[in-house]
């Protein structure tokens, strides 16, 4: 049998931290060149199989695209959308005794009439205006204090125009650099899901309207909506069969969800004793570490990490964990 990923990490894992401790020279041993590993290991409240499939949530926004989704794909149908995928890639989900994972493909492209919500920034237009950045000015310009005073409070919005107004904040603050640039078609918002059609936004009722991020009208936006025809990616999902009862279900998520599987006995006594006190905590060394560090380090898969990471899956003596270590190099 070919050996997994993970065994390869391990089988990789004492070479990788040898020199980190009883071989380290005296400039490994300079304070100022000293790198500092912290592990920290978190308890999860579910079992592995619980916590691998995917449940929609409660709410109109993502949860009726994806239940409407999975009606139509379980056991063996398909689903088309335009512009989104209602269902997180690689999910796994359960249908009729049996176990399926998501799979999206996109499958072509439609020109289709889409509303595209964009906002003006008020703040950095005023500001403008008083370095003198401005050739002219509008007396009927309901910007500025008047906007502050008279605009709308996000958080009073349905949640879906919420959203869209504070996401197109984000992207302002940022410069366009945020992570909600992923989310944006360039500078606007695009209106998809059912709920957002259905929207303040869409309606028009917030055309030409002030929204401000605080109560107080701070960060006012003006919003303006458009209806626009673009180009829109065609995704098809189905459900791909990997299980057909629990037992089989379960196997698959040891194989390619738990990245370590631990027991107690198989740990030296020191680097049991260092785990299990890490449990629902931290643990904090700097390089030279100590061997039970090393030990516990490797058994995780973490060996030759030089890069911090979290998420990563433990079972350990029959409970589930979550673990990521962080690395702190002081040069």
């Amino acid at each position: 049998m070919p050996p997994t990923r993970r065994r390869l990490l391990r089988t990789a894992a004492p070479l990788a931290l040898a020199g980190l401790a009883g071989c380290a020279t005296d400039t490994d041993l300079d304070s100022e060149s000293a790198t500092e590993y912290t592990l920290s290991i978190d308890s999860i409240d579910a079992d592995p199989v619980e916590h691998a499939l995917y449940e929609p949530s409660d709410d109109a926004l993502f949860g009726d695209p994806a239940r409407a989704a999975l009606a139509a794909i379980l056991p063996d149908g398909t689903h088309r959308n335009y512009g989104y995928t209602p269902l997180p890639e690689d999910s796994y989900v359960a249908g009729e005794g049996r176990y399926f994972q998501i799979d999206t493909a996109v499958t072509g492209r439609r020109t289709m009439d889409r509303t595209l919500v964009r906002v003006e920034d008020l703040e950095s237009e005023n500001a403008g205006d008083a370095d003198g950045d401005d050739t002219g000015s509008n007396e009927n310009d309901t910007s500025g204090t008047d906007a502050a005073n008279n605009a709308i409070h996000v958080d009073s919005l349905d949640r879906p125009s919420a959203r869209v107004i504070k996401l197109l904040h984000s992207h302002s603050v940022s410069g366009g650099g945020g992570s909600t640039a992923d989310l944006l078609r360039e500078d606007a918002y695009v209106l998809r899901r059912p709920a957002e059609r259905d929207s303040r936004l869409a309606s028009g009722d917030l055309e030409g309207a002030v929204v401000s991020m605080t109560d107080d009208g701070g960060f006012p936006y003006r919003v303006a909506v458009t209806t626009e025809s673009i180009r829109e990616p065609e995704y098809t999902t189905r459900a791909i069969p990997v299980a057909d009862d629990e037992a089989a279900f379960r196997e698959v998520v040891f194989a390619a969800e738990i990245d370590a599987e631990l027991a107690g006995e198989s740990l030296s006594t020191a680097a049991r004793d260092l785990l299990d006190r890490t449990l629902g905590g931290e643990h904090t060394e700097s390089t030279p570490l100590s061997t039970a560090f090393e030990e516990v380090l490797a058994d995780l898969g973490l060996a030759n990490t030089d890069e911090s990471l979290n998420g990563e899956l433990l079972w350990y003596d029959g409970q589930l964990y979550r673990y990521g270590l962080y690395i702190d190099r002081s040069d």
